[in-house]
Parts: C-alpha cells; structure tokens; sequence
C-alpha cells in the first residue's frame, strides 16, 4: 500500500466544530467522543458562546470564527465537517461555500427528506429548548420552509432545568431529571399532534435520549448523530466484495 504523508494525524473523517463550553457530555452527546463507532476530530471555536447561538440568528460576528476553524480542520485532514449546535443553520450555506468537503451545520438539514419519506402528509415534530428562539430564519438557513413542510416545534418550559444546563453552561448535570423532562416533552408533543410522523431532534445535546424519545413517541427520532453516521457511511461504504 502507497500512502502520502503531509500531516501529523489520519483516520478522522468527521470533523466537529464546537461551541465553546463547559458543561458535562453525556454518551450519545455530540461533545463526547465516545458516542461514536470511529474517530472523529474536534475544534473549537473560540468566543462561540452558546448565548451568542442560542437567539433568533447566530451572532453574524462568529461566521468568520467558524470559517477559519473549518478551514483548519479540512486542512488537518477531515473529509466532513458538521457543528455541536443546530441553531447555527443560517451559517449553512456560507461555511459550505468555505471549505472543500461536504458540511453539515445542523440536523434541520434533514427535514426535506423526512417530509419525502413521510409523502408530505404527517407533521414532523422538532424539539429544541427554546421554542420561540427557532425561527423562519433557521429553516430558511437548513434550505427549507415551514410554509412548504408541515413542523410542529417542540419547546421546553421556563422551569425547565434542560436549559439551564446546557444554554447556561452549568458544570453539573443530572442525566435522570434531565431525562424526566425530555419524557415530559415528549409526551405533551404527541398529545399535541397525534398523527405526527417523525421527530427531528435540532439539540445535540438531546441525543442522549433519542431511545427514550423513540420509546416514549413510538415514532422514527432523527438527530445529529443520525446525519453524521450516514456521512461516515458516505465516505467509508461498506465493502461488499
């Protein structure tokens, strides 16, 4: 085998873009490692704040942050990048346009064929932890609209300790008072729309308990983790023979 050399590292296929935080990653979180079956490479991007996220856009200053830490990884030998927050779809487009491998910002690029796979006719649920914080603008940013695609976005309460964690940066985490409230979330949404087809979770950080919101729902949950394996799977495919 002939292999060409240039930098320090290989096997990374997936690289991360992170916001800059510190709140503990629970397995299944997109932050810890060990949520997935191969190597992934990981950047983060300094000043990238969940609070200069977590609005109604992105703080437009961050763009130029999150290109130059892209660049570095596709440099670094990445062949994918996606990020640790979904509500950064409106930099969807400008990032792609940056770098030359494929990039995925947020798990919202998936809802277009969701919508296919459920014929257009079933809601698809989208939870997130500020309900009135994901907007047009996020979709528009994912390549779709809300006037086209029938979503149903599933928030959480203000007494919710979810947010509190992972928006406001907490250094400890309760995985079962976390989990009892994405339970709740879950069962208020179907209560809410009883013939909903899927569930799209935009939160990495609720990936954890995508099987309980699958069990809870008994519907298909898509989440980050979901895209980036397709992607690993894209780059590496099986071999048949």
């Amino acid at each position: 085998m002939k292999m060409r050399g240039g930098r320090t590292t290989y096997g990374e296929e997936i690289g991360i873009l992170m916001l800059e935080t510190r709140f503990p990653r629970l397995p299944g979180d997109i932050g810890n490692a060990g949520s997935f079956s191969f190597p992934v490479r990981y950047k983060t991007v300094r000043g990238a704040k969940p609070e200069r996220i977590m609005g109604d856009r992105p703080d437009p200053s961050l763009l130029e942050p999150f290109i130059s830490a892209g660049r570095e990884l596709e440099a670094e030998g990445v062949r994918a990048i996606t990020t640790s927050c979904g509500f950064l779809a409106p930099f969807q487009e400008k990032l792609a346009e940056s770098v030359s491998v494929p990039v995925f910002t947020s798990s919202l690029l998936m809802v277009p064929l969701i919508n296919s796979l459920l014929g257009g006719r079933r809601t698809i649920g989208i939870f997130t932890e500020r309900a009135n914080h994901l907007t047009e603008e996020h979709f528009r940013g994912a390549g779709w609209s809300s006037r086209e695609i029938p979503v149903a976005v599933q928030g959480m309460g203000k007494e919710a300790v979810f947010p509190s964690v992972f928006i406001g940066n907490s250094l400890e985490l309760d995985s079962e008072v976390l989990a009892a409230e994405v339970e709740k979330m879950t069962e208020e949404f179907i209560h809410a729309h009883p013939r909903a087809g899927a569930i799209l979770l935009e939160v990495t950080n609720m990936c954890p308990f995508s099987a309980l919101i699958q069990e809870v729902s008994g519907l298909p949950v898509f989440d980050i983790n979901t895209l980036i394996n397709l992607m690993h799977r894209a780059l590496l495919p099986r071999k048949y023979l």
